[in-house]
């Protein structure tokens, strides 16, 4: 019992904002490390091998992204549903949910890998990749389907331990990881010469050891994790909750990546520099986003334990603290963003037309990051409210703002290539907005378990 109160903690009691902070950090710092697996092969790729390599990388980002989606949605399902039930204090059911969770969540990642590496190069076609960087492409998509079991075993753990308020334990594997892939990437693509083949399994095999090691920590530090036997069996009723929570989450995934896809061909249209640019700085934003995610998976987890204690206050003082913070970290991102653009994007490419191209992109973007910050926060006390139905409300707008945007803003004489990164900031607008319309009108507070 011990080891359980070192091990998991109660957010239904304390200061909601120095709960948040202090559950945000480890994840921060865990995102960041998750993110330089990204960034460290575009940098490799850019900086040892070329622009063109750069471009397949980015050109796979949002296809990838859609394929990995169903496993991200059941994992964030299932950790909704633990945390519910841990906040509530139903011990039994916690044990139910992470054994069944994880049946769905290894079934889930194992078709839609298969389903990615067979259809890559045929959708990579579809979207009118330039040929000078589809093989490539195609190449990194497989190898990064192929390992999609691996990334949803570690995001599966983690999404549970988080749930059960510890957010530190899954930082420590994955800034291990990190390491390892870094030095796979340097290995495998300087010496090996393994070019985009190398960053793409280097990236496999890190996520491997921290899934591995992350399960191994829960086993033996975590009593939840130790399923008794009686409680092994398979309950349809936890699988389909955490289906129906999680299912929502992964196609307001998929509708997000099918927006990206969308948004990358007509970034195709306009060539291999402006594909390399876009790869880069959507590199960066990637980065940039991490406090808010991190911040959105902590709120996740306070309101679900808060609704499963019943303590619906406490969930709006979280909204309010999320507010506070997404405004603030927005604010002071706009100096680097402005102002030094150019050396940014230097980090990841050379070739002076690919970085005056992201620069200025950057600095169009920047300007709607408040925007960003409050789709992940509103998002995520509705995630974990179980108001789970609104997440498609949210995917379609993001399908409503790139697909609509992007075409009528492009073809403007004055605007054109500009009006790519007009369409990511503008979508971002739309979808805050709404969800946070969807959170002031209430609904959440009468959603949770039984």
């Amino acid at each position: 019992m011990e080891n359980e109160k070192k091990s998991v903690y109660n957010m239904t009691e304390g200061s909601p904002t120095k709960l948040l902070l202090s559950f945000t950090l480890p994840m921060l710092i865990g995102n960041l490390f998750q993110q330089f697996y990204n960034m460290v092969d575009s940098i490799v790729v850019g900086r040892f091998v070329g622009a063109n390599a750069l471009a397949s990388v980015g050109a796979t980002g949002s296809l990838n992204f859609l394929f990995f989606a169903m496993s991200f949605g059941i994992s964030a399902g299932v950790g909704v549903v633990v945390s519910q039930y841990f906040g509530a204090d139903k011990k039994d059911m916690v044990e139910r949910s992470i054994i069944n969770g994880m049946y769905l969540l290894a079934i889930v990642s194992v078709i839609t890998g298969i389903l990615g590496v067979l259809c890559a190069e045929w959708v990579l076609r579809a979207l009118d990749t330039p040929e000078a960087i589809l093989k490539d492409a195609v190449i990194y998509m497989r190898v990064s389907c192929a390992g999609i079991l691996a990334i949803a075993a570690y995001n599966g753990v983690a999404a549970v331990l988080r749930a059960l308020g510890d957010s530190k334990t899954p930082l420590y594997f994955m800034v291990v990881s990190c390491l390892i892939n870094i030095g796979l990437d340097l290995l495998f693509v300087i010496s090996f010469k393994w070019s985009v083949f190398g960053v793409a399994f280097a990236t496999v095999i890190a996520q491997l050891v921290a899934a591995v090691g992350a399960f191994a920590y829960a086993l033996w530090k975590i009593p939840y994790f130790r399923i008794r036997k009686e409680y092994r069996k398979m309950r349809m009723d936890i699988i389909s909750r955490c289906f129906t929570l999680g299912l929502p989450i992964a196609l307001q995934n998929s509708l997000i990546a099918f927006s990206c896809i969308f948004l990358q061909r007509v970034v195709n249209g306009f060539g291999e520099e402006v594909v390399a640019a876009n790869t880069a700085l959507g590199r960066i934003e990637q980065l940039v986003q991490q406090p808010y995610n991190s911040l959105g998976a902590a709120i996740t987890t306070y309101t679900g334990q808060n609704v499963g204690a019943g303590r619906i206050d406490r969930v709006k003082q979280g909204y309010k603290v999320g507010f506070v913070s997404v405004a603030v970290f927005s604010a002071i991102m706009l100096i680097p963003t402005q102002f030094f653009g150019d050396v940014i994007m230097r980090i990841f490419v050379t070739d002076s037309n690919v970085v005056a191209i992201g620069a200025k992109g950057i600095s169009i973007t920047s300007w709607f990051y408040f925007f960003l910050g409050m789709i992940y926060v509103a998002r995520s006390v509705l995630n974990g409210a179980g108001d789970a139905m609104y997440a498609m409300v949210n995917g379609l707008m993001e399908v409503a703002g790139r697909v609509g945007f992007a075409i009528p803003l492009t073809k403007i004489p004055f605007i054109g290539m500009w009006g790519i990164f007009l369409t990511t900031g503008l979508t971002w607008a739309l979808t805050a907005v709404v969800s946070m319309g969807r959170y002031h009108k209430g609904k959440w507070e009468y959603k949770g378990i039984d």
